[in-house]
């Protein structure tokens, strides 16, 4: 059988280098993207090669981050325009391949292998990628090429940034096997640790361990990762637009000060859904679970989600389904300091739905039509422009800026499935 070409695309510090794209005069200056470091809340979402040599990480809090490197310059996240440039990035996968699957915004694996009798072989396609990027989006892509995802991802990994790795059937003994183990894609820091006490510390050493004692010390997944190491992961690249490249958008925020009653936690509820029906109305998705968190200020937390009856992009449905949430949750033992909202499940909001004849679907059009009127007008003169007359009850905490406070959760690798190769394993 002949082998696949799978190159994975990783665009380079991208959040960070979407920014400085747009922000020039920042070039050459320590850079993260963050919450607002005046505020009570804040951690590294994306940084720079530059705050990367400082020492600082991603989900590092911000007063970290400046112990760390005091010199840091830190911008709010601009989550609409991310997307966009992986929009960008995809419109010229598709000039080599329709088998694209998205890893989060900034990495997709391609199945170039029916590209190569006319574009060239995978290293000549990954170049001529990465040159299109730089060119045409101004920012940079580091590319692993291979015969399967999980050695193709490695690759996109070996060298950054603006870098292109081959991992083929000669040389992956030689340059894999030596790297830690985890190195390895699902290899965490638990799993490392517990790998690392069994002497399997290299990607070699646990591609020759038994597959059946990784099995019986990892359960199912120490067979997912022994076939990883050994290159015999097969699960395909999934379609364009299998999926969204991402699973939810949320919103939490860390409030000016602590909510002590429902009407405090109705205007920053409101805030987040806002924030949230916008980001999905802006990238075309629509929610079918909406999820809130709530941590009070002794850092008690709980997590509750609902199933929605429609998929929606409303602010008034997500923010009353999550005050539903709340109401069911919550018992007012102690004053709130944060709480979060979050729209999951996502499906295209141009996907025809099945009509519930118990869902007022005209009042439902008047609240979408009411929801893009305010988009235009925030687009136009700004977001405090216009706003809903209960922020006028408190404007301490109806000044929580949620829009920057956006947050995406990216599909996970397992969701496309392993099961095939997982259960020749087992059979083995």
């Amino acid at each position: 059988m002949v082998d696949r070409v799978i190159l994975h695309s990783d665009m380079n510090s991208c959040f960070a280098s979407i920014e400085l794209l747009h922000h020039p005069e920042l070039r050459g200056k320590p850079l993260a993207v963050g919450g607002d470091p005046e505020a009570r809340h804040g951690i590294v979402l994306a940084k720079d090669q530059l705050a990367k040599k400082a020492g600082v990480k991603t989900g590092m809090a911000l007063w970290q981050a400046r112990q760390v490197c005091p010199n840091i310059i830190f911008v709010p996240p601009h989550m609409d325009l991310y997307l966009r440039f992986s929009r960008l990035a995809h419109e010229i996968y598709a000039d080599y391949t329709d088998l694209q699957e998205a890893f989060g915004i900034d990495e997709s694996w391609l199945d170039v292998t029916g590209s190569c009798s006319c574009k060239g072989d995978g290293l000549t396609i990954a170049k001529e990628i990465n040159r299109r990027v730089k060119e045409e989006l101004g920012i940079t892509v580091s590319i692993g090429v291979s015969w399967n995802k999980i050695f193709a991802k490695l690759g996109s990994d070996y060298k950054k940034p603006d870098a292109i790795t081959v991992f083929d059937r000669e040389n992956y003994r030689e340059k894999i096997w030596p790297l830690p183990v985890q190195d390895l894609l699902y290899v965490g820091s638990a799993t490392q640790k517990k790998l690392n006490s069994y002497c399997i510390r290299t990607i070699g050493d646990l591609a020759a361990a038994d597959p059946m004692f990784l099995k019986s010390h990892l359960g199912k997944m120490g067979l997912v990762l022994s076939m990883f190491a050994n290159g015999e992961d097969r699960t395909p690249v999934s379609a364009e637009n299998y999926h969204a490249p991402i699973k939810s958008i949320g919103n939490s925020t860390t409030t000016p000060r602590d909510l002590v009653n429902e009407e405090d936690v109705e205007i920053v509820v409101y805030l987040l859904a806002e924030s949230v029906s916008a980001r999905l109305r802006e990238n075309n998705f629509a929610g079918t679970v909406v999820e809130i968190s709530v941590r009070d200020n002794e850092l008690y937390s709980f997590t509750r989600q609902q199933k929605l009856q429609m998929p929606t992009d409303i602010t008034q449905e997500i923010a009353e389904a999550a005050m539903q949430l709340f109401r069911a949750n919550y018992r007012w033992n102690k004053p709130i300091r944060s709480i979060g909202v979050r729209a999951s499940s996502l499906v295209n909001a141009l996907t025809p739905i099945q009509m519930n004849l118990f869902v007022d679907q005209a009042y439902r059009d008047k609240l979408q039509r009411m929801d893009h009127a305010v988009d235009d007008i925030r687009r136009r003169f700004g977001y405090n422009s216009i706003q809903r007359g209960l922020m006028y009850y408190d404007r301490i905490l109806s000044s929580v800026n949620a829009k920057d406070d956006h947050t995406v959760h990216p599909h996970g690798y397992m969701e496309s499935g392993n099961r095939t190769g997982v259960e020749l394993l087992s059979m083995g």
